[in-house]
């Protein structure tokens, strides 16, 4: 049984960085699913699957994994830019505006 261990990314839905400061550590599948005759439904017996453990921070979620003798791939977060502009949208509603507010 193999695990990753990774920090989450913001979803599309969201424009802050909420709920992507812990670290999540996520079984990988060990059979492949199937789709039932019957129903079409799409199944699988692996229940390792459904699991994701969440941390506060990476070593704890190695050292969980460790001292269970799992055995685990971390991927490294890639940083992101802090998306800041310089009198951005507030600048509509400042009052030392230069130009005249026009739409």
């Amino acid at each position: 049984m193999r695990a990753r261990i990774y920090q989450p990314t913001k979803t599309a839905m969201q424009s802050g960085t909420a709920k992507t400061k812990g670290w999540v550590l996520e079984f990988a599948p060990a059979s492949a699913r199937e789709v039932d005759p019957l129903m079409g439904w799409t199944s699988s017996d692996d229940t390792q699957a459904q699991v994701k453990l969440r941390f506060d921070s990476r070593e704890a979620a190695e050292a969980y994994a460790t001292d269970k003798g799992i055995a685990f791939d971390v991927q490294l977060p890639k940083e992101r830019k802090a998306v800041i502009r310089p009198r951005g949208y507030g600048e509509n509603f400042a009052t030392d505006r230069r130009g005249v507010w026009t739409h």
